[in-house]
């Protein structure tokens, strides 16, 4: 990042270029904006009509930058000037050299405040702000020329556009220039904002923290005040003892200014709608100023990409490398090898949403785990979430906006493989109001990114709203939701499948947790999915998504190493059992294989003793296991699935009531010959045996031909069935490990 030379020269002259600025004659003609600084600057095909409007800001500009003091300036000229530059600002916004001209005009105190607010409330953008244009203005505040309002005002604006400023290294250099401020209670809450967007680890000295810590007791418990004392703390934990309220949900008051929906008409404007562009900025129907856009920066502002200046840049490069006392400009860094070789001295960007769009600075938060970086991600996206979550603001109309910035939160979620307590907390406090319609597909990819906490919490905000859409919603909802319950218990797993061996070996009451937690979402699970196939009449589609999440459920122990294995209801597992749908029973075997394997394995270790095991099945797990083997066993393989079936769900019928049905072969309805999600395979396979019968007599498929069946089923792609019935059936057992054991030998 290029250093400027010195920031107290208030002007300077209109020849001299800033390499990142534009020729205001350039931009009159349509010229291009230097892509390194900004989003594209593109007018539209039809430019001559916009001439003379261009020309009449032209003149404008030129009649404010001559205004002198104690000059009293006609009415009639100052309104048409005015009209002029607002005019503009909303219709193109205005070009980068025009900010230093407004703003020394509009805080010199030449004109009357009306005049000034009017100015002050044109500022928008077409592309960047020239950061010496903002410390000339900062200037201007040292000599009180303004007014109390025409600063706040300020302030306001400098809050709502900072992530359009080309560089901050000035700004920086004006921190304790901003602290001073905060005497004035007026203007405090706005300079704790701002001094929250600017404050680095060198900026917190201790007696900075007095002076807070004085302006709290005088003041009581400002939420301003916490917020930065919160990351002062964060930065200097030593320094700051005091103890200090938990995440609040929002730190700073929004601005009332007009700026934020007058910026994200002129982006929407000058780019199209392209979807990169309409998702730069999230807006309401209301001019609420937006003191963070999420991706206002889609890259990182100030990023050189233009090749005039690559070879500066590696001299810069190689200058910040050999110099370890500077810090590392976030925006040079382009590769992964720059980011480990200066990963301990990078500087973070104050931009928070060009943070969730960029791959090099979500590894950097995952290696480093800064607090503090942690701390300003929760307030900005709990200030976003909360402001443009499109089913809680009335008359949103930029529900494709809001999608987009969900999706980029899930996106970087997904980076990181953790979720983020704003998005937690978001979903928490809107989904008792959420319709399950708007954003369905991004809000519940983030549920399953939701971090692990107590039942309590998880119960009371995430599965009593969710229960009660899902049971009310169609069919596809109830899918969607069980994939993301089953996203959520993998990631779960996942991301604590590392600390499982420490916590075992230590006692660690985590792990208890942990277990506690899962078991109550499979619980949930299973009770919603047992209701949700009785409203559903059994559905094939809806039993593959339960069946899903069971998948996962049955190799909880071997898999994820979580000493926990909990059988799916009586509710899910017969409706599998007798299902139409050979694909769901195939699965329904491969479960039923895998619980046994875990179980098996869990047995053998706690038979062994070869250390205390903190957690130990309960008999009814196996129990359960056991009464669903036989029913499977008397289905598939025995036929005697009607006298067997020891469950008190299951499928134990009496004799004289069997009788009553008139079903010829009763006892053979459901073996792997005749039931009904297996008859097709049967008569492809009578076909292949006995072309020439048309009378498809199942009864020849036993003795050799019944061997035949089961590798032809094999073949098939029945792998779930293959693996139970070796595993299950002793006859088969034996045969496969003897056919084995030849084959090795």
């Amino acid at each position: 990042m290029q250093r400027r030379r010195s920031s107290k020269t208030p002007k300077q002259p209109q020849h001299v270029q800033h390499k990142n600025q534009t020729d205001l004659s350039a931009w009159r003609k349509g010229g291009k904006i230097d892509s390194e600084k900004s989003l594209q600057y593109n007018q539209s095909a039809n430019d001559q009509k916009y001439d003379n409007q261009e020309e009449s800001l032209e003149q404008a500009l030129s009649y404010f930058g001559k205004v002198q003091d104690c000059v009293a300036p006609k009415k009639n000229v100052v309104q048409k000037h005015l009209d002029a530059v607002e005019s503009t600002a909303l219709k193109q916004g205005l070009p980068p050299e025009g900010f230093e001209i407004l703003l020394n005009v509009a805080l010199s105190g030449r004109l009357a405040d009306t005049v000034n607010t009017q100015l002050l409330k044109s500022l928008i953008p077409a592309s960047v702000i020239p950061e010496n244009s903002v410390v000339t203005a900062v200037s201007w505040l040292c000599v009180s020329k303004c007014s109390g309002n025409i600063q706040l005002l300020f302030l306001k604006w400098l809050i709502t556009v900072f992530d359009f400023i080309d560089h901050k290294e000035q700004l920086h250099a004006l921190y304790g220039f901003f602290f001073s401020f905060l005497q004035d209670e007026k203007l405090c809450p706005y300079v704790c904002h701002l001094l929250y967007l600017l404050t680095r680890k060198e900026n917190v000295k201790p007696f900075r923290i007095r002076i807070l810590l004085d302006l709290q007791a005088k003041m009581g418990m400002q939420s301003h005040l916490q917020a930065l004392l919160s990351l002062y703390k964060l930065f200097c934990p030593e320094q700051v003892t005091i103890t200090l309220p938990g995440k609040m949900k929002t730190y700073f008051k929004n601005s009332e200014g007009p700026w934020k929906a007058a910026i994200t008409a002129v982006r929407q404007r000058n780019q199209g709608p392209s979807p990169l562009s309409q998702a730069v900025f999230l807006g309401t129907s209301q001019p609420q100023s937006r003191k963070r856009k999420w991706n206002a920066q889609l890259v990182i502002p100030a990023s050189s990409t233009n090749t005039n200046h690559l070879e500066e840049d590696r001299e810069k490069s190689c200058f910040y490398l050999h110099n370890t006392n500077e810090s590392f400009p976030v925006e040079q860094l382009q590769t992964f090898p720059q980011l480990l070789q200066n990963i301990h001295r990078l500087e973070f960007p104050s931009q928070m949403g060009s943070v969730l769009t960029n791959p090099l600075l979500l590894h950097y938060m995952n290696c480093v785990k800064d607090e503090s970086i942690y701390l300003r991600l929760y307030y900005w996206m709990g200030q976003m979430l909360q402001e443009e979550c499109t089913w809680c603001v009335v008359d949103n109309p930029y529900e494709e906006e809001f999608k987009s910035f969900l999706e980029t939160a899930y996106k970087a979620e997904c980076f990181l493989q953790e979720g983020f307590s704003a998005c937690e907390e978001f979903l928490y406090k809107t989904l008792p109001l959420w319709d399950g319609f708007c954003c369905r597909s991004e809000v519940l990819r983030l549920v399953s990114w939701i971090p692990l906490s107590s039942f309590s919490d998880i119960k009371q905000y995430l599965f009593d709203p969710l229960a009660q859409l899902f049971f009310t919603s169609s069919i596809y909802f109830k899918c969607s939701v069980l994939e993301s319950l089953k996203e959520l218990l993998q990631n779960w797993l996942n991301c604590n499948v590392i600390q499982m061996d420490l916590e075992i070996s230590s006692g660690n009451t985590t792990l208890s947790g942990l277990v506690n937690v899962v078991a109550e979402l499979v619980d949930f699970v299973g009770r919603i999915s047992t209701v949700a196939l009785r409203l559903e009449n059994n559905s094939t589609f809806l039993l593959y998504f339960i069946l899903d999440f069971y998948g996962t459920v049955c190799d909880m122990y071997l898999k994820y190493n979580l000493p926990l294995l909990i059988m799916p209801p009586a509710g899910v597992f017969y409706p599998a059992l007798l299902s139409m749908d050979s694909v769901n029973l195939n699965q329904l075997c491969y479960i039923m294989y895998r619980y046994r394997t875990n179980l098996v394995a869990a047995k053998e270790n706690e038979l062994s003793k070869k250390k205390i095991l903190q957690f130990k099945f309960s008999n009814q797990t196996y129990q359960k296991y056991n009464q669903y083997i036989i029913a499977m066993v008397g289905c598939l393989w025995t036929s005697s699935a009607f006298q067997k079936d020891i469950h008190p769900q299951g499928l134990c019928m009496d004799d004289k009531l069997l009788s009553k049905t008139a079903v010829k072969e009763l006892k053979n309805s459901f073996n792997i010959v005749y039931h009904p999600a297996m008859m097709g395979y049967s008569v492809r396979f009578l076909q292949q045996i006995c072309p020439d019968d048309t009378t498809f007599n199942f009864k020849l498929i036993k003795g050799k031909k019944w061997d035949w069946y089961l590798e032809y089923l094999y073949t098939q792609g029945l792998k779930g069935l293959k693996v139970f019935i070796e595993s299950s059936i002793s006859r088969v057992s034996q045969a496969a490990r003897s056919k084995a054991g030849n084959v090795e030998a």
